[in-house]
């Protein structure tokens, strides 16, 4: 079965007791239990819902995992991940990782004796000089956030199993549509559900998935212990998101594109980052491991004194934090989703106070255009 056609006929697609092609949202928080301690498929919410497990068997069909969960956010998702860590564990993770991720390691996994080491990713050298004997993962974006650098996830893989390390690879940017972290030899596979596959900024979720079932069991106790499941309400809208999610990414990265390739000839624009010019550094590996090159672009202006003016003058592109939205969003980084990384690391990860991050949607493409061209020639 093709991939785009999981996404709407795959893991539980219809309810199988009235064969309604929607599966029902089970607003309930507890089940009947017809003995005593002999409990059915489902006993409490927190620890299963038939809402839930649809979605859940849904991204691990799309991602070639053993089993699917789902959270309350992407943030929820990460830290049922990292408690498979002990005290003086030692992680490796790229430099210019989302900054809600950091701050979870930074403020609550390091105080409990996680350590970590952040280094450029796409250099084998220097995950090399990170390795000590207490390392434990590998944890990877890519597209990264927001620098859009791409690793070479089989190869990074193969590294980290060659030290006995996990792969840990948040998917977010890619989707599954477009790249599938599993089938490249990574452990773990991560998404904030509140981005491309729920695709209209209308709910907040996470998910995981794995293909090795001892993980999986450790990863379902902690979702079960720590107790961030997602809601059956959003986790239904959750799933008709992925429906449509292989027509949306067609006309994100269409949109992307064009875009980027506009905003490369603009004078007012200094640099763009966009894994499908052929000029950015990772564009070959993109290639090689990615169905197509997604819909995140970064760039920065020739004059970062403007970038304020720049997207508060935009009228259709919204300034908001967020992405993969039918909407285009746009954001500055340093002042908004990285902001809690300091502003030197931010600084010697390449991410410049100026750095401007962009979610194109699927909106009209000249209208886009034209947006940003009247932004960019405001004074």
């Amino acid at each position: 079965m093709h991939l785009s056609t999981k996404m709407i006929h795959g893991g539980i697609s219809e309810d199988p007791l009235t064969g309604a092609v929607s599966v029902p949202i089970y607003q309930t928080s507890t089940y009947r239990q017809k003995k005593l301690g002999q409990p059915g498929d489902f006993e409490y919410s927190r620890s299963g819902n038939p809402t839930r497990l649809a979605l859940e068997e849904l991204i691990a069909e799309l991602e070639g995992g053993v089993q699917g969960f789902a959270f309350a956010s992407g943030l929820a998702a990460i830290h049922a991940t990292l408690s498979l860590f002990q005290p003086g564990d030692h992680l490796i993770l790229g430099d210019d990782v989302y900054g809600g991720t950091f701050r979870l390691l930074e403020k609550v996994f390091a105080p409990l004796g996680l350590s970590y080491t952040m280094v450029d990713a796409q250099d084998s050298a220097q995950l090399e000089a990170a390795l000590t004997e207490n390392t434990k993962a590998l944890y990877l974006e890519s597209p990264s956030n927001p620098l859009l650098k791409i690793i070479d996830l089989e190869k990074s893989a193969a590294w980290a199993k060659s030290h006995e390390l996990l792969t840990i690879v948040d998917n977010t940017f890619a989707t599954p549509y477009l790249q599938q972290p599993l089938a490249l030899g990574a452990d773990i596979v991560l998404h904030s559900g509140t981005k491309y596959l729920g695709g209209h900024s209308d709910l907040v979720a996470g998910l995981a998935t794995t293909n090795d079932e001892a993980l999986a069991e450790k990863i379902g106790f902690y979702q079960n212990s720590i107790g961030g499941v997602l809601g059956p309400q959003d986790s239904w809208l959750l799933q008709r998101g992925i429906k449509t999610l292989a027509v949306r990414m067609e006309a994100h990265q269409k949109n992307a594109t064009a875009v980027a390739e506009f905003l490369t000839k603009h004078p007012a624009v200094a640099t763009v980052y966009y894994p499908g010019l052929a000029d950015h550094p990772g564009h070959a590996i993109a290639a090689k491991q990615m169905k197509g090159f997604g819909g995140m672009v970064a760039f920065e202006l020739v004059d970062e004194s403007k970038v304020a003016n720049f997207v508060e003058s935009l009228q259709i592109i919204t300034l908001a934090e967020s992405l993969g939205g039918v909407e285009s969003l746009i954001e500055v980084p340093a002042v908004m989703t990285h902001a809690s990384i300091p502003k030197e690391q931010r600084t010697a990860a390449g991410i410049k106070d100026g750095l401007i991050r962009l979610s194109v949607g699927i909106e009209e493409l000249t209208d886009l255009q034209n947006d940003l061209d009247h932004a960019l020639e405001e004074k």
